[in-house]
């Protein structure tokens, strides 16, 4: 207290100063219509600019919750899609009874960790057994394909990338619907994969889409990418096509799991025949 005493005292002309120009712009700005309407109108403009920066650092401050959001809205609306359903009909005579019912469920999930640069990448994210995920699960992103679950805890589960060397997804081209295989190339370019085993005979073009083939852990129809090379390394009797991929792994931040429901009976009627053979 002594100290601010001695510094109010030091420089008390200054304060008597600062005092009597504020008493003064006041009595000119209340009583200057012209004056005072300048004021009002400053005065808004600097309310109104500090509210504006405000309002944006709220915006920023709040942007995970607001992809969590929208995250939980995309998981609804692929649960609702028309491919996530499959046709029951049954003909009864003359009766035709079609039923439409549930095979994929989707469950939105954040990336907490990624590789990209690696000959075998895994992703992280924040659901877990708890959820209802379990392994084998297909993973997609808004824009794609993304990987599949190799492993689950509690509240997180591991996901082995498209960008991992035992990758293998069944593909399919949109022109010709041929069927191929999807795997990560040699180069370890995170941007691109391969399509092989396509017969020689199929036309296909650079820039054709490359979607699944339902083949697969993953809905038919999910985007994966586009030709970009024809006539990629060892081919032989088939084609090699070099794939750029739709999903960008470094910028990987909301996922969505795949839940085939239909996945363990197919399995296990797949094993069975197996064991038969």
């Amino acid at each position: 207290m002594r100290n601010l005493l001695i510094f109010i005292s030091k420089y008390n002309a200054f304060f008597l100063f600062l005092i009597f120009e504020i008493s003064a712009l006041a009595i000119f700005v209340q009583y200057n219509s012209f004056q005072r309407a300048t004021y009002i109108n400053t005065t808004n403009e600097v309310t109104g600019n500090l509210y504006a920066q405000v309002n944006r650092l709220n915006n920023y401050l709040s942007l995970t919750q607001i992809n969590d959001s929208l995250a939980r809205e995309n998981a609804r609306l692929h649960n609702q899609l028309k491919s996530s359903y499959y046709i029951d009909t049954t003909a009864r005579g003359v009766v035709v009874d079609t039923l439409y019912k549930q095979q994929y469920s989707y469950i939105e999930a954040k990336v907490i960790n990624n590789s990209v640069n690696r000959r075998n990448n895994y992703i992280t994210i924040n659901r877990g057994s708890k959820d209802g995920i379990t392994k084998n699960m297909g993973v997609i992103s808004s824009t794609g394909i993304v990987g599949l679950v190799v492993s689950t805890s509690e509240h997180f589960a591991l996901i082995q990338s498209l960008l991992h060397k035992d990758s293998r997804v069944s593909a399919m081209l949109t022109g010709s619907r041929e069927i191929g295989t999807l795997l990560w190339n040699d180069d370890l370019d995170p941007r691109k994969c391969l399509l092989i085993d396509v017969p020689n005979h199929v036309k296909a073009k650079v820039g054709e889409e490359v979607v699944t083939s339902g083949y697969s852990l993953w809905p038919a129809g999910i985007s994966i990418g586009k030709i970009s090379n024809l006539h990629a390394k060892g081919g032989g009797f088939f084609l090699n096509m070099e794939v750029i991929l739709t999903v960008d792994f470094s910028k990987l931040e909301y996922v969505y799991v795949v839940n085939n429901k239909f996945a363990l009976e197919q399995a296990g009627l797949e094993a069975q025949k197996k064991k038969d053979d």
